[in-house]
C-alpha cells in the first residue's frame, strides 16, 4: 500500500516529516508516495528498470524513427534543448547514432548564463539547426516577480514556455515528433496519470504537472493577451491535425543524469561551474543554463525542506552511484547554502531590495517544516 505526502505522521503532537528509507527524499515533495516499508515511488521506479527489456524498447524506438525519418522535409523531429547535459545527449544521439535530423528548440532562460551559451555553441557547431525564442523581457520579469512573491517560484511562466514553444514550432514547421528528456513524475516521484504518460506527454499532463495553471490567469493592467503568446499551448485541434507526438527519450533508453554528463563531456567542450560546484549542491554539471536556477532550488528548500543537494544525491542513490549515507552527508552540508553567486542579479531581475526579498522568502516557510530560533531558521526534521 502506498501513502501519499498528504498523509499525516504525528510526532510530539505535530506533523512529522518522513524520509525515504532507500534514498533521502522527504514526503514533503509534492505528489510523492511511500509504501509500507517507507520507500518512495521514485525508488520503486528505479528498481523496475532492471526488469525492463531495453533491447525491445530500443527496437520500438528504431521503428518509430524509421516511420518519422523525412524524405522531403529538412527536420525529422524537435528536441526541446537547453544546452545542458541531458538535452544535448539526446540531440547528439538522435543525429549521430540514429540518423535523425533534429531541430533544436530553446525557450530562453530567464537569466542566461555564459556557461550554457558556450555549451550550446559547442553542440551547434557539430551541425545542428537551432531556434531560440526569447520572450518579451518586460513581461517575463513582471511575471517572475509576481510568481516569486505569490508562489515562491519565479519560473512558473518559464515552465509554460518550455512546454508550449516546442509544440508551437512543431505545428508551424509541420514537424510531428518531439523528444523530451525523462518523465519526471515517474522518474523522481510523483503522480503518474497513466502508463501511457510515462512514454508520451500530452496537454493534460502539461497543465497538471508542468504548469499547474492557465496563462489566461496572468492578465493584469500591464499584461494583455498578446503578451502571453509564448506561454500559450497551441490549439489542440491543430496539434491533433498534424498528429504531433511528444515522447520521452527516457522511456526508450535507460535514463541516468550522471551517465548523460559522462557521455556529452566526451563529445563536446562542455563547460561546468567554474567554482567547482553550484550553490546549494555538490555537483558542477547540472542546470547551468539559467542564473535564476540557484534561487529556484533554494526556494524548493524553503518550501519543502529539501534542497538541491538532496535532489542530486537521490538521483545518484537510485542509480546505484552513491550510498544513502554519502548522500545524507552531502545534503546536510549543502542543502541550506544560500545562493550567493547571483544574489545581487536576482534582486535586480525581480525588482526587489534585500529586505523585500528576505520577507518574501520567509513568508513561504512552512511552520511544520521550519522552526525559528532567535534570528535563525532551522529545519524541524533534518534528513535522517
Amino acid at each position: 500500500m502506498l501513502h501519499s505526502a498528504q498523509d499525516t505522521y504525528e510526532r510530539d503532537g505535530g506533523p512529522m516529516v518522513r524520509f525515504c528509507n532507500s534514498c533521502l527524499m522527504p514526503d514533503t515533495r509534492p505528489r510523492i508516495v511511500f509504501d509500507e516499508a517507507g520507500v518512495c515511488n521514485a525508488c520503486h521506479t528505479a528498481g523496475t528498470k532492471n526488469r525492463i527489456d531495453w533491447d525491445a524498447r530500443r527496437e520500438e524506438f528504431l521503428e518509430l524513427a524509421a516511420r518519422h525519418k523525412s524524405t522531403d522535409a529538412p527536420y525529422d523531429c524537435i528536441v526541446p534543448w537547453s544546452g545542458g547535459k541531458d538535452s544535448s545527449t539526446i540531440a547528439y544521439r538522435l543525429k549521430f547514432e540514429y540518423g535523425l535530423n533534429p531541430l533544436l528548440v530553446t525557450f530562453s532562460p530567464l537569466m542566461p548564463n555564459n556557461i550554457a551559451a558556450h555549451n550550446r555553441e559547442a553542440l551547434i557547431n557539430l551541425g545542428f539547426d537551432h531556434v531560440m525564442v526569447r520572450a518579451n523581457q518586460k513581461v517575463s520579469r513582471r511575471l517572475a516577480r509576481r510568481f516569486f512573491i505569490e508562489r515562491g517560484d519565479p519560473k512558473v511562466h518559464w515552465n509554460a514556455g518550455i512546454n508550449s514553444v516546442p509544440v508551437q514550432i512543431a505545428v508551424n514547421y509541420k514537424i510531428p515528433l518531439i523528444f523530451y528528456a525523462e518523465h519526471g513524475e515517474s522518474e523522481y516521484g510523483g503522480r503518474v496519470l497513466s502508463s501511457e504518460h510515462t512514454k508520451m506527454r500530452d496537454f493534460t499532463e502539461v497543465l497538471e504537472h508542468q504548469i499547474g495553471d492557465d496563462p489566461a490567469n496572468w492578465l493584469d493592467e500591464k499584461i494583455d493577451e498578446s503578451d502571453l503568446a509564448p506561454y500559450v499551448y497551441p490549439d489542440l485541434s491543430e496539434v491533433e491535425a498534424l498528429g504531433v507526438k511528444a515522447l520521452y527519450f527516457g522511456y526508450f533508453f535507460r535514463w541516468n543524469m550522471l551517465d548523460n554528463w559522462n557521455f556529452i563531456k566526451d563529445k563536446i567542450d562542455f563547460r561546468t561551474e567554474p567554482k567547482g560546484r553550484t550553490d546549494g549542491t555538490f555537483t558542477n554539471f547540472d542546470s547551468l543554463d539559467d542564473k535564476i536556477d540557484t534561487l529556484y532550488y533554494h526556494m524548493q528548500f524553503i518550501k519543502f525542506g529539501f534542497g538541491r543537494a538532496t535532489r542530486d544525491a537521490c538521483r545518484m542513490i537510485q542509480n546505484g552511484q552513491m550510498s544513502r549515507a554519502e548522500g545524507r552527508e552531502l545534503a546536510l552540508k549543502y542543502d541550506a547554502e544560500f545562493p550567493d553567486t547571483f544574489h545581487e542579479e536576482h534582486l535586480e531581475f525581480l525588482s526587489l531590495n534585500a529586505a523585500e526579498f528576505a520577507e518574501t522568502v520567509d513568508r513561504h516557510r512552512d511552520p511544520n517544516i521550519w522552526l525559528q530560533e532567535g534570528n535563525r531558521w532551522v529545519l524541524r526534521h533534518p534528513p535522517t
